[in-house]
């Protein structure tokens, strides 16, 4: 089982390596869902850490759709990322009717190279998730999907979370179960979706909260928990 925590700075990478975690998603602006980090915290988080470095590409928080301004923006993000050596980019793209924003997405995979991609929550703003996920199966580049099955949080959607692991499972995505998850719930979302990859954010801190560090206790709990 997989174990991703969220870093938001250089602290937060170290110690998410050094306690246990598998893979980290870099973000900034958690308040507002995630933004793009500073290039000085991608360069830095890239040549300290242990484990993956997989970079948040996003230009704002207003909605998930972009226009060729915004993907200008994110293009140039990546290529930036790519320099700065980290493993892969977090990203995602709707249009106005709540698809996958088709020709967004491939100027962005089109600028990602051999990066690893996520396609981010984004997905649970989808109309038709099982219609996203055919979708975003038709690029290689793009190894798995962070969501919670859609608005709620993961533990109340356990079942959607095993439809879409098992559409997942005849294609090269992987779903990433995210939001709502703590060392008390993971393993009844696991068990019941079936899923092999889980995202943790306030829930590996001190506290549960994003204002303290990451904890050592919360990793090896989860860690426990999924065996």
């Amino acid at each position: 089982m997989l174990v991703e925590v969220i870093a938001t700075n250089i602290a937060d990478v170290r110690a998410a390596g050094a306690y246990g975690a598998d893979r980290i998603e870099l973000v900034t602006g958690i308040a507002e869902g995630g933004l793009t980090p500073s290039l000085g915290l991608i360069e830095a988080a890239a040549a300290v850490s242990a484990i993956p470095v997989q970079v948040m590409v996003r230009p704002h928080s207003q909605s998930f759709r972009y226009d060729s301004s915004d993907l200008a923006v994110m293009r140039r993000d990546i290529a930036a990322i790519r320099q700065a050596g980290a493993a892969g980019i977090v990203l995602g793209a709707l249009d106005e009717h709540g698809a996958v924003d088709v020709p967004a997405l491939e100027r962005l995979l089109a600028a990602a190279g051999d990066l690893d991609v996520t396609f981010h929550r984004a997905f649970d703003e989808a109309v038709d998730q099982l219609a996203a996920l055919r979708t975003l199966a038709a690029y290689p580049q793009i190894r798995r999907i962070l969501t919670s099955g859609g608005p709620n949080p993961a533990p109340q959607a356990v079942a959607q979370l095993a439809a879409l692991a098992e559409a997942a499972a005849d294609t090269h995505l992987r779903i990433l179960a995210g939001y709502g998850l703590s060392a008390e719930t993971v393993a009844n979302v696991v068990q019941g979706s079936g899923v092999h990859e889980v995202h943790f954010g306030s829930a590996a801190r001190e506290d549960g909260s994003f204002a303290r560090p990451i904890s050592r206790e919360r990793i090896q709990a989860i860690r426990a928990a999924i065996g």
